[in-house]
């Protein structure tokens, strides 16, 4: 696993590597955007993560935003309820390669990791 950034507030932390590839994915969008994180329902254990780049302008009011050297993160509070203490990584590894997730809160996860139940 990779050294981890921290942001000041603890909600969300992300690995040095998870953070490298989010900025190499956000830099060929060619433009300046955040990574909005949550949860859905969904998924093989009943929950399921989610992250899309949104543009900053879109940030609401209500959304905690945690910034990692410059590359900020948004989740909505009704989110963060679930995934409050995640830890975000990277792999470039050949099987199982990706952004993995470690959640604190999850009881079950499912295989492939895209998904959890609390």
């Amino acid at each position: 696993m990779s050294t981890t950034t921290q942001s000041q507030q603890k909600g969300l932390q992300v690995t040095d590597g998870a953070l490298a590839q989010l900025k190499l994915l956000r830099d060929k969008q060619g433009q300046d955007l955040c990574l909005r994180v949550g949860v859905r329902q969904g998924g093989c254990s009943g929950m399921s993560y989610t992250m899309d780049f949104i543009e900053p302008s879109t940030i609401r009011e209500e959304d905690d935003v945690f910034d990692y050297d410059g590359f900020q993160l948004v989740c909505d509070r009704k989110s963060l309820l679930y995934i409050y203490g995640l830890m975000l990584d990277y792999s470039d590894s050949m099987i199982g390669g990706g952004f993995q997730f470690t959640n604190p809160n999850a009881s079950q996860t499912c295989g492939c990791g895209k998904s959890f139940a609390v």
